[in-house]
């Protein structure tokens, strides 16, 4: 199965251009976003394993039986949000795809405030 972010050029133009019809996208357009979405990602790998510790947290935090029923649901559904494809930016486009997703992260782990720091590593 083709991770949903494998998409060969002639499927990344069509995407775009289901999105932006206004605007046509040429293959070398897309490889220059490719290039630069690497760029950022690499430049960014700081912030990509933060992420990763809010996530890791939100796990733990989710399997101690000690917290309440409703603080849990709202840590499934800001998990249901990150995992499911169908949001507010679709996510086929690498990195800009996720920002809404992080978003929702970085807002629960905001939520919770103090009650979270104890289950970061």
């Amino acid at each position: 199965m083709k991770n949903k972010l494998e998409l060969s050029e002639a499927e990344e133009i069509s995407l775009l251009q289901e999105y932006y019809p206004e605007r046509p996208f040429t293959e070398k357009e897309t490889e220059a976003l490719d290039r630069d979405v690497e760029k950022k990602i690499t430049s960014n790998k700081r912030s990509i394993f933060k992420v990763i510790s809010h996530l890791k947290a939100l796990r733990r935090y989710m399997t101690d039986s000690n917290v309440k029923w409703y603080r849990k649901s709202i840590v499934v559904a800001a998990l249901i949000y990150f995992i499911t494809p169908l949001d507010a930016m679709p996510d086929f486009a690498p990195l800009l795809g996720y920002l809404d997703d992080i978003g929702v992260i970085g807002w629960t782990i905001k939520f919770l405030g103090e009650e979270i720091t104890s289950y970061y590593d």
